[in-house]
């Protein structure tokens, strides 16, 4: 590995034959032992961009590198250098969780001395000990995702991909994992390359977020930098009629910036000093009336609406 980041993309690019522009030049860079997240609605481009860095799509211009290796004229030593967590499950429910284990690390090229070594320590490390002998089939979905991550770790990779993690589990075992994930980090300064739709647990795991928004990165820096973006405070109004006509009139009243929005039937207003009660009486003064308003602390939630707005009626 080079002394350089551990992920490098420049200008990624691609454009599927159906003339669809899935990712429109993308440039960051991740640092060793750096937790990076791609947010973004279905469509924004993070699958695409993750099979760009895996080597599984070909990217139609730029360059990625990882550990130094690039990506599209050394996929071999790229490949060794990194591992990847699927949505979809990959181990095999048949075979006992070690032989999982074990066939991956023959895979991978793992010396034979070395394998037994290695599978007793992420046993421990992940606490597998009295599922390891058990049929997969026998696993519930947090503990077949726990061997699931574990699995990724056989090959010692210097970047791991994270690609939705925790989806279609139950609040209690994805709690479970992101303290696994939170302990992959301190595994010899390994990479995390993290993709979800769960805004907190890239909020809790990450040190930098970029959002995506229509093949383009729209948004990046660690979530307390997104969010001071769009302001501390934030102004919640309710209103009845077209949501879109009331900002306008807030817009035209000067109460309202380009960083406004609606969801729904509620418009958010940074504070910018003012109190809820004062844009209430703004409000109305536009002819919008207004049948709620609160002040509140900005959240990671509000800069993801605010970026990705136009693109989530899309996605649904």
């Amino acid at each position: 590995m080079t002394n350089g980041p551990a992920i490098e993309v420049q200008g990624l690019r691609k454009v599927f034959p159906s003339g669809v522009e899935a990712v429109s030049g993308v440039d960051f860079a991740v640092q060793p032992g750096e937790v990076f997240s791609l947010l973004g609605p279905n469509g924004a481009g993070k699958s695409t961009t993750i099979g760009m860095l895996t080597g599984t799509v070909a990217p139609t211009e730029g360059s990625a590198r990882l550990a130094g290796f690039d990506v599209a004229t050394e996929p071999l030593a790229a490949r060794r250098t990194s591992s990847v967590l699927f949505q979809e499950p990959v181990v095999d429910r048949q075979l006992t969780g070690r032989r999982n284990l074990e066939i991956h690390a023959r895979l991978w090229g793992v010396p034979s001395r070395e394998i037994a070594g290695r599978l007793e320590e992420i046993v421990e490390a992940f606490t597998l000990s009295d599922l390891i002998e058990r049929p997969v089939a026998t696993y519930s979905g947090g503990e077949r995702r726990r061997l699931e991550i574990a699995r990724t770790l056989v090959s010692e990779p210097t970047v791991l991909f994270l690609d939705e993690p925790t989806v279609g589990l139950d609040p209690r075992i994805r709690l479970e994992l992101l303290d696994v994930m939170a302990r992959l980090r301190e595994r010899n300064e390994m990479t995390l390359l993290l993709t979800t739709h769960y805004l907190d647990e890239a909020e809790r795991l990450s040190d930098r977020i970029a959002i995506m928004r229509a093949g383009r990165i729209v948004a990046s820096g660690s979530a307390r930098e997104l969010i001071a973006g769009l302001g501390e405070q934030l102004l919640e109004l309710r209103v009845h009629g077209d949501p879109g006509a009331s900002l306008a009139s807030l817009a035209r009243a000067g109460i309202a910036g380009r960083d406004a929005f609606a969801v729904g039937s509620t418009l958010i207003v940074p504070a910018r000093g003012r109190g809820a009660d004062e844009a209430r009486a703004a409000a109305a003064s536009t002819g919008a009336e207004v049948l709620s308003a609160v002040q509140r602390r900005t959240t990671l939630d509000d800069v993801y609406l605010w970026l990705t707005g136009d693109d989530l009626a899309d996605a649904a």
